[in-house]
């Protein structure tokens, strides 16, 4: 048996529970003061005052520990999930980017040969070796901000041969790194160019041979698609989600990024367990998604900051009762990030939502956008110790000092694996 005791944390902040919180339930916030969590084996057992929780475990004759970290002056919370990434591949977009800061257009770009196929071009080049090496060094790059789990995509290959090289980096990934990645397939995340006028071959392509290939393999866990203006329609969308989902796979959807097709409809029908971006969603789409149980609107600020364009309703899709996660959507285009504290910033200045909506959004509501937070996105007995530590003894002190990294350490199940 291996066990952890933290003792006198300044603060245990976290949300409850073992499913997504929609609307006025994402402000609620369970804090203790001078509190202690006892894990073993990498599951949480107790959590509570530190006085109660020392006395409980005396009673259960539990007086030898591993560890034992006295967290004072800390705040003390469940680790972040960032539930929306693309953050393996090769070849970055410095020029594109500078474009656009200039005054390109995301589009634009697109039309004249970059955005996705410039780094399908660079991934297709990469080396197994050498996509596993840059992913662990974002993955590094990830824990340290107390990110303790993610969604990695694929989509940069875009052929049978790289799609499957991005998906089995991620599963060698996931065994000698400790950041757990939940896999999605993307093949559908751009038309490739030896596709340009025959997308429906493309969608074929996908459901004939690799979708089959995957689940066999069991390669991923979910299927996501770019539904939007210039990939792929509606129609296209649908035929592809629907495949997936007949073959088991949970769903995804990019959605509203750039144009509204109805995409996020599209999520709701089909009970996809996420639909992202949402930026230009209509008002008719937020009260379909409120009556959502379990479709989680995954908003990603940094991208429309970069895309300099207008940010995620998050304050009306709250306060008609949907659920929200908030991530990075770190890729090497529209948002070169996985910064949590820009994605702090930006929620709570920009997208209106309070701190505590916040913190539910990245572990949580994070967590219910990868079909996990009956396992983590809190700090409650059942769940994975994943917990981080910050350098001041209050949760908020993430929006108060504002833009700073304030992880000082990293449990992942139950075991200190970063100490700033």
């Amino acid at each position: 048996m291996k066990n952890l005791l933290i003792l006198h944390a300044s603060q245990i902040a976290t949300p409850t529970g073992n499913s997504i919180k929609h609307g006025r339930e994402m402000d609620q916030i369970k804090c203790i003061s001078d509190g202690a969590i006892y894990v073993e084996n990498g599951t949480i057992k107790e959590v509570g005052k530190t006085n109660d929780v020392v006395e409980k475990l005396k009673k259960n004759n539990i007086n030898k520990f591993d560890q034992i970290i006295n967290a004072a002056g800390s705040a003390v919370l469940p680790g972040f999930i960032d539930s929306h990434t693309h953050f393996l591949f090769s070849g970055y977009r410095l020029e594109e980017f500078c474009e656009r800061v200039g005054g390109s257009t995301y589009m634009k770009i697109m039309e004249n040969g970059g955005g996705i196929q410039a780094t399908v071009d660079e991934t297709r080049k990469a080396s197994f070796t050498e996509l596993r090496d840059s992913g662990m060094q974002r993955l590094n790059e990830m824990l340290q901000q107390g990110i303790t789990t993610v969604e990695g995509k694929s989509g940069y290959g875009l052929d049978e041969k790289n799609e499957m090289k991005q998906l089995e980096v991620f599963r060698e990934l996931n065994l000698i790194q400790p950041v757990d990645i939940s896999v999605t397939y993307l093949g559908a995340h751009a038309i490739p160019r030896e596709y340009q006028d025959k997308a429906d071959d493309y969608v074929d392509l996908m459901i004939s041979k690799l979708l089959p290939k995957i689940k066999h393999e069991e390669l991923a866990e979910f299927v996501d698609v770019f539904c939007d203006k210039g990939v792929f329609d509606l129609k296209r969308a649908e035929q592809l989600l629907k495949a997936a989902k007949k073959l088991g796979f949970k769903l995804k959807m990019h959605a509203d990024e750039i144009a509204n097709l109805n995409g996020v409809s599209l999520a709701a029908k089909l009970d996809a367990v996420s639909a992202d971006h949402l930026i230009k969603i209509s008002p008719e789409e937020i009260k379909e998604l409120s009556k959502k149980e379990n479709t989680v609107a995954t908003l990603l600020p940094c991208t429309a900051f970069c895309l300099k364009e207008n940010f995620a309703p998050a304050r009306d899709l709250i306060d008609s009762n949907c659920g929200v996660a908030l991530a990075s959507d770190y890729n090497p285009g529209s948002s070169f990030t996985c910064s949590i504290p820009l994605i702090i910033a930006l929620a709570t200045f920009e997208m209106k939502m309070t701190m505590n909506e916040v913190l539910t959004a990245l572990t949580l509501n994070g967590a219910a956008a990868l079909d996990l937070a009956n396992k983590k996105g809190t700090l409650e007995p059942g769940k994975v110790g994943d917990i981080i530590f910050l350098k001041y003894p209050d949760f908020r002190y993430l929006l108060y000092n504002t833009g700073g990294n304030l992880v000082s350490k990293v449990i992942k199940n139950g075991e200190l694996v970063y100490e700033g």
